[in-house]
């Protein structure tokens, strides 16, 4: 009887002694809608709630990514690190044909949730709601390219990476204030207009405000269908495209770039007359959008290189091999360098 008496003040002593760590077990982490969400003080489990989180996730701690929110391709499993490259399908909860579901979540046990992108009351319910739902913390991080360098940073000390953020955050900082410098002598109205076509027949696109956009205020690019007013991705008609007569037309669609050009309805551009129509690398990850995430960042220097010819004073493809090394955690060889970069004039 003695030694239970012993036993049971021995564990409500040590009750006492572990309270404090267990009270300092979770920490509090403001996310960019304002809500104060209670997070794991180590965090070893993430779910990924789009493609921009997935990707996020994927550059700076891949090791504790659950899965893919949708699996990657043969082609893009290339040009990712062998051992993140067959991890599972989650789906997603956020966008258009979002495809994940509660019982899905919490088979995954993840640790939190990430979502990066738009920030707004929309999304901020959503994410109440399936934490409510699931009891899993879920964070909300404002994906505006401007932010990227702030971003890298702040998702690094919510996992815990402190320097694997710093060293991409630095890298990020410095090839956006190295492009501002670059064009800052080219005069406003020498800015090329680009317009930048979606889908197989490309009359899809973003207008002023778009998140799909924005990489070409970075720039310093004219997106002609501001004209068109605000808003997100939609679709124009052709008679649109032809009274805005850009200069440069991007896309990431291959039927595309390669109807443009002998497609009668498109000859007219001065774009199409000049063969400045370009398509943006796309494996693993497009550099123009999809998704909308870090993944942009090669864009910058892709772009200052088709848009600013006369500035390309460097050698794209040691760009692009330090960038996938950095952040993909690959070495390209330049068999994948030439198919990376086929169609987008910058071989």
């Amino acid at each position: 009887m003695r030694f239970f008496r012993f036993l049971l003040v021995a564990l409500a002593g040590l009750t006492l002694l572990l309270a404090p760590a267990v009270a300092h077990a979770a920490r509090q982490f403001v996310d960019a809608t304002g809500r104060t969400v209670e997070v794991p003080d180590k965090i070893g489990r993430v779910l990924a709630a789009g493609p921009p989180a997935s990707v996020l996730l994927y550059v700076l701690s891949p090791e504790k990514m659950v899965g893919w929110v949708r699996s990657p391709s043969t082609a893009e499993k290339e040009f990712l690190a062998e051992p993140y490259r067959d991890l599972p399908e989650t789906g997603r909860l956020t966008g258009r044909g979002n495809t994940a579901n509660i019982e899905m979540v919490l088979s995954m046990k993840p640790d939190i949730i990430i979502d990066v992108g738009s920030v707004d009351a929309t999304y901020a319910s959503l994410a109440d709601r399936v934490q409510e739902q699931t009891g899993i913390p879920y964070v909300l991080i404002d994906g505006a390219f401007a932010r990227t360098p702030e971003t890298l940073r702040e998702v690094a000390v919510l996992l815990g990476v402190e320097q694997r953020g710093e060293e991409l955050a630095s890298y990020a900082a410095g090839t956006m204030d190295w492009q501002k410098e670059t064009v800052a002598d080219v005069a406003d109205e020498k800015r090329p207009r680009v317009y930048y076509g979606r889908g197989p027949d490309g009359l899809e696109t973003g207008a002023a405000g778009s998140i799909n956009m924005e990489i070409l205020d970075v720039v310093g690019a004219r997106n002609v269908a501001a004209l068109a007013g605000s808003g997100g991705l939609s679709n124009v008609s052709i008679e649109q495209v032809l009274g805005w007569n850009p200069d440069v037309i991007l896309t990431l669609s291959p039927d595309f770039h390669k109807s443009v050009m002998s497609d009668p309805t498109w000859a007219n551009l001065a774009a199409v007359k000049e063969g400045r129509v370009y398509r943006a690398p796309t494996l693993p990850f497009g550099w123009f959008d999809s998704p909308p995430g870090v993944n942009r960042l090669m864009a910058v220097t892709w772009l200052t290189a088709i848009l600013y010819p006369e500035k390309a004073e460097f050698d794209l493809r040691e760009r692009t091999r330090e960038f996938y090394h950095l952040f993909y955690q690959v070495d390209l060889t330049d068999a994948q360098l030439d198919r990376l970069l086929a169609d987008s004039a910058a071989r």
